[in-house]
C-alpha cells in the first residue's frame, strides 16, 4: 500500500513539473483516481497521458473510478481526449491525452466561493 501511495505521490509531482500525469498499463486505475479525484477537490488542473491501449485502458478505469469518488460530493466530471505527438527515448510516439474538466453542481462551492 506505501507502494501505491508513493507511485501516486511521484505521479503528482510529474503533474507539477510536466502539465499531466503519466498513466502506463501498469498504474493502478484506483490510486490513479484517488489522485485525479484530490487534485479536482483542490481545484488542480487534470490531464492525463497515456501511450498505448494497456495504459489507455488503465487511464479509463482510473477516470470512471475518480467520478464514483466526486459524484457524491456534487462534482461531476467530464474529459476531453486529445492525441499528442511525444518523443520517448529519441523515438516519436502518438500519446492519448485526457483534460478532466470538473463540473460542480449547484450548491456546491467552488474555489472562488471559498
Amino acid at each position: 500500500m506505501d507502494d501505491e501511495r508513493q507511485n501516486v505521490s511521484a505521479s503528482i509531482e510529474n503533474k507539477v513539473e510536466n502539465g499531466f500525469l503519466k498513466v502506463s498499463s501498469k498504474s493502478s486505475p484506483a490510486s490513479v483516481a484517488g489522485a485525479i479525484a484530490g487534485m479536482v477537490k483542490d481545484g488542480v488542473e487534470v490531464e492525463i497521458q497515456s501511450v498505448g491501449a494497456g495504459a489507455v485502458n488503465q487511464a479509463v478505469k482510473a477516470i470512471a473510478i475518480s467520478r464514483g469518488f466526486l459524484s457524491p460530493i456534487g462534482i461531476e466530471l467530464a474529459c476531453i481526449p486529445s492525441f499528442a505527438d511525444i518523443v520517448i527515448d529519441g523515438e516519436y510516439r502518438t500519446a492519448i491525452r485526457f483534460k478532466m474538466v470538473p463540473r460542480y453542481l449547484s450548491g456546491v462551492p467552488t474555489t472562488q466561493d471559498q
